[in-house]
């Protein structure tokens, strides 16, 4: 468990898939992610096993948790991917899947807690991600988290009968460190 103020990171579980599908459904929660089918049941369930053979050290997903009077309400998810051992490095990705948590503070909060664990248990040395162009909720809650802008894939995605820019971002272990210390 990765703790933060009202705020957990936990280990997915198999009883997780149901939302996982609800969320993956919902052309508003993905309207920014590279979703562009719908997801069965099925289909989830062969990507949650394919997490489970993949060792924590290669990259995890983790289920956002928020504190509600006395339960834990599963709010969304977050992780890193695709870790490189060589260059210590790993992409960062989240959703936050139930939409009366948006505009909140916990996609913030649960960024912070995921590039802690990166960071500090993982020793990364960066972590990067790719946010469409028409997504700036997600923008300025990365730049919060102290990610940096570093450069455009032009048209890079298509996605609802257009192409879109993406914006990569990054963050080192310095900065993280520099950030939190003052």
């Amino acid at each position: 468990m990765i703790l933060g103020e009202n705020i957990r990171l936990r280990a997915i579980e198999r009883t997780d898939i149901p939302r996982f599908v609800r969320w993956m459904n919902d052309p508003e929660v993905t309207q920014y992610l590279l979703m562009s089918s719908p997801l069965s049941t099925a289909m989830e369930e062969k990507w949650f096993d394919a997490q489970l053979e993949r060792p924590p050290h290669q990259g995890q997903i983790f289920a956002i948790e928020v504190k509600v009077a006395d339960d834990w309400v599963h709010i969304g998810n977050s992780g890193l991917h695709d870790v490189n051992p060589v260059n210590h490095s790993a992409e960062f990705g989240i959703v936050i899947g139930e939409k009366d948590y948006w505009n909140k503070g916990y996609g913030t909060q649960a960024t912070r807690l995921t590039l802690r664990h990166g960071f500090e248990h993982l020793n990364l040395h960066r972590i990067y991600l790719e946010v469409f162009v028409t997504n700036p909720r997600a923008m300025r809650v990365y730049e919060a988290a102290g990610f940096t802008r570093e450069g455009v894939q032009r048209q890079a995605i298509f996605k609802n009968g257009r192409y879109i820019d993406e914006i990569i971002m990054s963050i080192l272990q310095s900065e993280w460190m520099n950030q939190k210390a003052k």
